[in-house]
């Protein structure tokens, strides 16, 4: 990142052809900006390019609400999905959980060193049992139980909470709820999962138990967004461990715990960062 100032970056994808890294690049010299970082890719299959592309807005001479509306030639022209954002602001999130704290904990002890820049001013969470941990980093905790009949309610709970803090990304740190069609498409793209197992395999409920019956050689967990579809969306991040026979289910629960926080850090942090473009099913994670 420009230790000099805010950077601005450009995420874009449109079908490929010739030109498209000229116009964007010299979008940005005519405008008086530096490029700091470039980074693309070309999806020959259906024949998309995506790009990150990042500079200093030091010296740019539109003010930032300026920047898409002059984009916006160069959108039309190329048929681009274009996204802009801004190194300074820091994005606000919500973590929902339910009764296990390691990925949570991590993100809070994350956030409050500086680690992610993230900023989360609640928990929300069908259990009670982190509360003390939300308190002791001075973050609201809310807690939302729920049961089958009363998941509408909840789920209006919690969206008027997320609102109320003007959150701008959810986080699910290990939350063990099936959240509606209606909540997640509020949030598209916007609402990233840990799964604790390498998707697609062992889908649902009681993984590491589906993988000690199977005696699998490797586990392992996936970072995704949440889509209507149960632990079918689009992959940010995955990670795997070896196992052996030796191992019995506590003991890939507890490996698996360790991927988790990791898996789901990285993940965040690409999302936060502004490196991840979603494609279909698929995403395109730069680095």
């Amino acid at each position: 990142m420009n230790t000099m100032g805010p950077t601005a970056v450009l995420l874009l994808s449109c079908p490929d052809r010739p030109g498209i890294v000229a116009a964007v690049a010299d979008f940005v010299f005519r405008h008086g900006g530096n490029v700091l970082d470039a980074q693309q890719y070309t999806d020959r299959t259906d024949g998309v390019f995506f790009q990150r592309v990042e500079f200093a807005l030091d010296g740019f001479d539109l003010a930032r609400d300026e920047l898409e509306p002059a984009l916006a030639p160069l959108v039309a022209e190329f048929d681009m999905e274009c996204a802009l954002r801004f190194s300074d602001d820091v994005p606000r999130v919500g973590v929902l959980v339910s009764k296990e704290a390691h990925c949570l904990v991590d993100l809070l002890a994350r956030s409050r060193s500086g680690e992610l820049p993230i900023e989360i001013p609640v928990v929300i969470a069908n259990h009670a049992d982190q509360a003390e941990v939300a308190a002791w980093h001075g973050v609201e905790f809310v807690h939302l139980p729920v049961m089958p009949d009363t998941k509408p309610q909840q789920e209006a709970a919690i969206q008027s909470v997320l609102e109320r803090h003007g959150v701008n990304l959810v986080v699910l740190a290990r939350y063990m709820q099936i959240l509606s069609a209606d909540f997640v498409d509020r949030w598209p793209s916007r609402i990233i999962n840990i799964h604790h197992s390498f998707l697609p395999a062992f889908m649902g409920a009681k993984p590491y138990h589906q993988a000690h019956e199977r005696g699998v050689k490797i586990i392992g967990v996936t970072a995704h967004y949440a889509t209507a579809e149960l632990d079918d969306g689009p992959i940010i991040d995955q990670d795997v461990v070896r196992v052996s026979h030796r191992d019995a289910v506590d003991d890939l629960r507890r490996r698996g715990r360790d991927l988790e926080v990791a898996v789901l850090a990285r993940a965040v942090r690409a999302q936060v960062e502004h490196r991840v473009l979603v494609h279909g099913r698929r995403t395109v994670v730069f680095e």
